[in-house]
């Protein structure tokens, strides 16, 4: 028996399926590595395919089992198509040699394939550097390889806190009109991340796009770092310096689809669809217009793997999130799915292979590195999603816990007297697995939706948010937006999130330039600017979320795995629980204040405040002291003004 079925004894009926689940593994296993020591020495693609340097010239290798013929044309031959074969190996292999200095670092070339009587034109496979030509829009390979290693100097780095997330798009991380660079984001941002006390940072759309406006979801060329923020180089600075200030990377993978495109992509390479894919219907996800991995495939196995230890390694990545995985999992993809009961993930809708690839892939991550980390976004509730593979578990460390922003947003739809605390705390609280816990991330504000400040406070934003105005409207807000985060962050999971600018309210929605709105840079950055005005509110709300977010450091709340919750009452909209030895004590009411409000404590300590959601430098009325509370008979008497938070720690003295 699995360990799985003694810390989860509800899925001991599925007990079957778990260990059908780890027999796959096992064989998968056994098949892929073939005499290989470990996956670690099994996922080495990327240092036989692509271009390598060697002491007399150049050598290009490709994967390409279905083509007749294929051809290298770039700079260094004028581009013609077919002066240049590739001579065919075993195992659809096909390699090229070009003595002395053909090729050097950043020439330009694609691949020609030739399936019969046509021709196609296409990146390499395992091209480390896509670019495009402004001009017409085409796409080409610059070869890239390390000639001069890069000199990292974060080799005695390593985070094991639990992670507090910063979530950030490199691209749009400037007040400026245009596509931010790698070396922006280390100058910009890294300072603000480290001021602010996160210990993570999330990068989204690094792998190599063609659509800037898909977020980085729809990846074309897997071992290339996007080229629209800088070079490889520039890239390895911004983790370096990361690493440097003691903040770990985590990288936003997507192995969960690819795009269509044929010249940037990776799709019909070889003339096939299934070369890495599957074919027909099941090749195409219905919902995003791409193409499907199929992960019972050896060789796809392979690319895949290879590009998760290709990032660790070259680039020093401390861990993914892998998007996508519900879509993953199941063969609907999960769309309109309703997972009611555990029996909905042990059917014939289950992709078992997928099962078996994510398995795969946290067994392969731990190996290169045994501090990394590891998150899925997955909305299904899998079980095992973050338990170790050997007791047969799919080997994540964290999932997302995606239903709580739809559970904010909803709130944010009712009456502030509708809000019903019981079932925020079992919203809160309702999870059997390691767990990334947030208000907002990207997702919640792309274009025609809102960031969570903005729900609440709407055009009040561009009126009322300097500190000399009094609005209601902007108080409501305001309030709202602290207490929300607090409660998510201390009882929410083992983990926590925010996107970059949502920390101080940043108040509007992210839209790319595009044709629909001018080709327009407007929405596709941060306002820093908001931030660093004396006169605004943000201040205050970037103060509060600082404070938050040290003393779940200091204290190490994350580390107790659940709250005990204290008191809980729906009618007062009440909640108070402890965890990491503090006290946090919510009052959700729209217009009731309490005197004298009664929590037990099951201790005769006294206690302190240590902050308030209503304290003045948080744009608070300040009417909480910060001074010690009496414990009488294992209660605190509090004073919970509406709409407020008081964080409380034992006293020490």
């Amino acid at each position: 028996m699995y360990h799985i079925l003694e810390t989860h004894p509800e899925l001991v009926p599925f007990e079957g399926d778990i260990n059908l689940r780890m027999e796959r593994y096992k064989n998968k296993l056994y098949q892929l590595l073939q005499g290989k020591a470990s996956l670690r020495d099994f996922a080495n693609a990327h240092k036989y395919y692509g271009f390598h340097k060697t002491p007399d010239g150049w050598v290009y290798r490709e994967w390409a089992p279905a083509a007749d013929q294929l051809y290298l044309a770039g700079e260094f031959n004028d581009w013609a198509w077919t002066k240049t074969p590739l001579e065919k190996k075993d195992n659809g292999n096909w390699e090229l040699f070009l003595p002395g200095d053909t090729l050097h670092k950043g020439s330009k070339v694609i691949t020609i394939v030739r399936n019969g009587d046509h021709l196609t034109q296409h990146l390499p496979l395992y091209t480390r550097r896509a670019v495009q030509d402004w001009q017409n829009g085409s796409w080409c390979c610059e070869v890239w390889d390390d000639l001069e290693p890069y000199p990292w100097t974060d080799g005695e780095f390593h985070c094991d806190e639990k992670p507090l997330i910063y979530e950030a798009h490199v691209g749009m991380c400037t007040e400026d009109y245009r596509v931010a660079t790698y070396r922006d984001f280390a100058d910009l941002v890294l300072p603000h991340v480290k001021d602010a006390g996160y210990n993570t940072i999330q990068l989204m759309a690094i792998m190599e796009h063609p659509f800037y406006g898909s977020f980085g979801y729809q990846v074309s060329n897997f071992f290339a770092a996007s080229s629209r923020f800088g070079t490889p180089d520039d890239l390895k600075h911004l983790v370096n310096k990361a690493h440097e200030m003691g903040i770990r990377v985590l990288l936003d993978v997507v192995h969960s689809h690819a795009v269509a495109n044929t010249l940037e992509g990776i799709n019909l390479f070889d003339g096939t669809s299934y070369q890495f894919f599957h074919e027909g219907g099941k090749g195409d996800h219905p919902a995003w217009g791409t193409k499907c991995f199929n992960y019972d495939k050896p060789e796809v196995i392979h690319f895949l793997l290879s590009n998760l230890k290709f990032w660790m390694e070259e680039y020093h990545f401390d861990g993914f999130r892998f998007d996508g995985v519900t879509s993953m999992l199941y063969h609907d993809h999960a769309l309109g799915t309703n997972f009611n009961s555990l029996s909905m993930y042990f059917t014939m809708n289950t992709d078992v292979e997928a099962v078996t690839y994510l398995q795969l892939a946290n067994e392969l991550i731990r190996q290169v590195n045994p501090r990394a980390l590891t998150v899925a976004e997955d909305m299904s509730g899998m079980p095992g999603m973050c338990e170790p593979v050997r007791d047969g578990g799919i080997g994540f460390d964290f999932r997302l816990g995606m239903g709580l922003p739809d559970m904010w947003i909803k709130l944010s739809k009712k009456k502030d007297e509708d809000w019903w605390m019981e079932d925020m705390w079992r919203e809160l609280t309702f999870r059997n697995a390691g767990t990334i816990a947030y208000v907002e991330s990207h997702d919640q504000a792309m274009v025609g939706d809102k960031t969570m400040i903005f729900r609440y406070a709407d055009a009040a934003m561009y009126t009322d948010m300097n500190k000399d105005c009094h609005s209601g409207v902007i108080d409501r807000a305001i309030a709202l937006h602290k207490i929300t985060r607090l409660l998510t962050l201390a009882a929410g999971g083992t983990g926590y999130l925010t996107f970059m600018g949502n920390e101080f309210g940043h108040p509007e929605w992210i839209d790319f330039p595009r044709p629909g709105n001018g080709n327009s840079f407007h929405y596709c950055r941060r306002q820093w600017s908001l931030l660093n005005n004396d006169n605004l509110k943000y201040q205050d709300l970037y103060a509060f979320d600082k404070d938050m977010i040290r003393a779940a450091t200091e204290y190490h709340i994350l580390d107790q795995e659940y709250p005990y919750l204290k008191w809980i009452h729906n009618s007062d909209h009440v909640i108070a629980f402890e965890r990491g030895g503090l006290l946090f004590a919510f009052n959700f009411s729209p217009t009731e204040s309490y005197v004298d409000y009664g929590i037990p404590v099951g201790t005769d300590k006294p206690y302190d405040v240590l902050f308030s959601s209503d304290d003045f430098c948080y744009n608070g009325y300040g009417r909480i002291a910060h001074m010690r509370m009496p414990n009488e008979g294992g209660h605190l008497s509090l004073y919970l003004p509406a709409r407020t938070a008081i964080v409380l720690a034992p006293a020490k003295d």
